[in-house]
């Protein structure tokens, strides 16, 4: 896979398809390129040119000593954004990734025919916070494999437990054999704990929807439902599922994004 060599990291992308037009993906916490191997094929049979990428800390990028913040990662960003000489671009980022989405638009506006916010917040708040504190807590001690296949508890509904186990035992699989340094693993954490763009998001123009899994506890739907407020004129979306729904729901998902952005695509109204 290629490589961009930027500032004191090398950033790991992959470039699909000939689209006219780019949807940008950024993934989230102790998330690889992978995490949109369901997206990814709906989006280019949509006409699409997708572009996705490890971030620092990653896969196959550079792991730099932190902390990271999602203004570090916006600037990492760019720089692909840069390389890739990408323009009006339909950017779609989930959980940390959102965050690191709102951070590029809010300094780059004039890159983004489009945003997607999913499964995001503008700052963690009591709930959110705690529950990063035990993370960074315990990691150290039992290992990021072991803090992931906790997460996956809070990531999925109780359906999917119940009526999908093969699926569920393949990402279980895959949480457990994950090779993210610890140091990476609270570099990127940390990026989503000091996250607060809650006073400047009333700048934001660019056109924005915010979405959901509807049963999401992990990032508690009403946090995403705030984003929304703080964003003058954007759209609230849910789909089903939790916080994992681009894995869980992806069909759903696919087709909440793929309406959303043909909307704004082409020079269409906004």
């Amino acid at each position: 896979m290629p490589t961009l060599t930027t500032d004191d990291i090398e950033i790991n992308y992959r470039d699909e398809g000939e689209g006219a037009e780019t949807i940008l993906l950024v993934n989230g916490l102790a998330d690889d390129l992978e995490t949109w191997s369901l997206q990814v094929p709906a989006f280019l049979g949509a006409g699409y040119r997708v572009v996705r990428f490890d971030n620092r800390g990653i896969g196959h990028s550079s792991a730099p000593p932190g902390p990271y913040t999602t203004t570090m990662f916006a600037h990492d960003t760019k720089a692909l954004v840069e390389h890739l000489d990408l323009h009006d671009l339909h950017m779609l980022g989930i959980s940390m990734g959102g965050m690191i989405s709102q951070e590029y638009a809010l300094a780059y506006p004039g890159d983004l025919a489009s945003l997607t916010l999913a499964c995001t917040y503008a700052a963690p708040g009591p709930f959110c916070s705690r529950m990063y504190a035990l993370w960074a807590e315990l990691a150290p001690i039992v290992g990021v494999p072991a803090i992931m296949r906790d997460v996956t508890l809070w990531g999925f509904t109780l359906e999917f437990f119940e009526d999908r186990p093969d699926e569920l035992a393949d990402i279980e699989s895959a949480m457990r054999f994950m090779n993210q340094p610890v140091s990476a693993y609270l570099s990127q954490l940390n990026s989503i704990q000091v996250h607060d763009t809650t006073d400047r998001l009333a700048a934001l123009a660019v056109p924005t929807m915010v979405v959901a899994g509807e049963n999401d506890i992990l990032i508690p739907v009403e946090l995403s439902r705030r984003l929304h407020h703080l964003i003058p004129g954007s759209t609230w979306a849910t789909t089903p599922g939790g916080h994992c729904c681009i894995w869980e729901h992806p069909d759903a998902f696919n087709e909440v994004a793929l309406e959303w952005i043909a909307r704004r695509a082409s020079g269409k109204a906004r």
